[in-house]
């Protein structure tokens, strides 16, 4: 006899099915699943399986049907100053220490506080959710004003324990910054969203003593570091004159580098340190927007991709960029790399995207946990709409993520499960209130 209808296992009641025209999963690599469904439940990726399937086992609280969407892993910011939107468009057309020096530390000194780095994360927050961005990792001032902002937003984020060797508004010297930054990192103990990494600006910032307390602080914590590193010709000519070391050395020589760090920008490599970035098992965090822009100049990601460097990519800050636009981000990083490598096939579409993706959450240790739809992990997803004239016909529809999708094709945003964006509207943060106080702050920083 066989069975009734009646044996058949009931549906399984979980809260979210979203069911696109297509899953881009990350992994496997250059996987494309059309007719396929997300399950999630408490937070997290049930499942990905055909529709029909999908349709059979569970009765989802709430179905979102996309059928002119593609769903992909939110993407991961892997270095950015968010409070810098506040900054956007400040000082440009700038070499880096003229920039620097001349326009963006002297704005700092007079403006910035704990209100101007929690209205400058909140302003980059809607930015970050609209450009289809659900983790940053940040360096900034007032990491607790960052931690505060990306939080209420319903963002992940890793916030850097800023290590200098001067004052700032935020610390007086080395012993505060670690001071408050260990605090910091114990109240953010079980956080859900938001974590830590030490972030020591830069080699020409932070001195030898720091710099062994931080590998010391972060071995003791379990946290990584974060910093930038060979960033201009000038930086590395002016350390080598001065000490004798190019700063690749002298951080390897302190015990900095390992699979915990992540050196930024890495403009101006050598094929030994090159090598040695993949033997330590260092990841790359790749700005291209404000290295061109700056005129920093170009990271050799092809030659460290062949050496089995992982690379991720970041924004860097507003007030470098002048967006936060990793879509945009994602183009450039791939197109720059076949100018510089002087080959078409360099950093193809599929790496340029787990770059933005799996890359990122590889630097900050939390691969296990977001960068790829993969049952159990954290349901951290975007959906963007295909149906634009700028996105016909489809052909490769990884290609088209990267080449010719846009943040504007972004339409909607979830962070553990959580929507943060439907259909283009924000529903965590509140947008007019964050232009408004931008607004304000531009009178602040430069009354006209």
């Amino acid at each position: 006899m066989a069975p009734s209808s009646s044996d058949a296992p009931s549906p399984l009641p979980i809260d979210l099915l979203v069911i696109p025209s297509a899953i881009v999963p990350i992994e496997p690599a250059g996987a494309v699943l059309p007719d396929h469904a997300l399950a999630v439940d408490a937070g997290r990726i049930v499942a990905v399986l055909p529709v029909v399937d999908a349709l059979a086992r569970y009765a989802p609280r709430e179905r979102r049907d996309l059928p002119q969407h593609v769903l992909l892993p939110g993407l991961v910011n892997a270095h950015t100053h968010a409070a810098m939107s506040l900054m956007r468009g400040l000082a440009d057309d700038l070499a880096l220490m003229d920039w620097l020096q001349n326009h963006i530390w002297p704005a700092e000194g007079s403006h910035v506080s704990r209100a101007f780095c929690l209205d400058g994360v909140r302003l980059s927050a809607a930015e970050f959710i609209r450009c289809g961005i659900t983790c940053a990792n940040d360096m900034y001032f007032f990491p607790d004003a960052s931690a505060e902002g990306f939080a209420d937003a319903g963002l992940r984020a890793v916030v850097s324990l800023i290590v200098l060797d001067f004052p700032s508004a935020w610390a007086s010297g080395p012993d505060e910054y670690f001071a408050k930054g260990i605090a910091l990192h114990d109240s953010l103990r079980g956080n859900p969203l938001v974590r830590t990494i030490f972030g020591p600006h830069a080699p020409y910032t932070v001195g030898d003593a720091a710099l062994r307390k931080t590998r010391a602080y972060a071995d003791e914590l379990g946290i990584g570091i974060h910093m930038h590193v060979h960033e201009t010709e000038f930086e590395v000519a002016d350390a080598a004159q001065r000490t004798g070391k190019r700063p690749w050395e002298r951080l390897k020589d302190l015990g900095l580098l390992g699979p915990d760090f992540i050196a930024v920008h890495m403009t101006q490599l050598t094929d030994p340190e090159i090598a040695e970035a993949a033997q330590y098992g260092v990841h790359v965090a790749h700005c291209p927007e404000s290295n061109l822009k700056l005129a920093s100049g170009f990271c050799p990601v092809q030659r460290l991709l062949d050496a089995g460097v992982n690379i991720a990519i970041g924004t860097d800050g507003a007030a470098s960029n002048n967006d936060l636009d990793l879509f945009g981000e994602m183009k450039t990083a791939a197109l720059l790399a076949k100018g510089v490598a002087r080959d078409a096939q360099a950093f193809p579409s599929t790496r340029a995207l787990h770059a933005a993706t799996l890359g990122g959450a590889r630097a900050l240790g939390l691969d296990g946990e977001i960068g790829s739809l993969v049952p159990g992990k954290a349901a951290d997803f975007i959906a963007v709409e295909l149906s634009a004239p700028h996105l016909q016909p489809v052909y490769n529809l990884i290609s088209h993520l990267v080449y010719a999708a846009g943040r504007g094709d972004v339409s909607d945003v979830w962070v553990a499960g959580r929507a943060l964006m439907r259909d283009r509207r924000l529903l965590t943060v509140d947008e007019d209130a964050v232009v408004a106080n931008a607004r304000q702050w531009r009178t602040r920083i430069r009354p006209s």
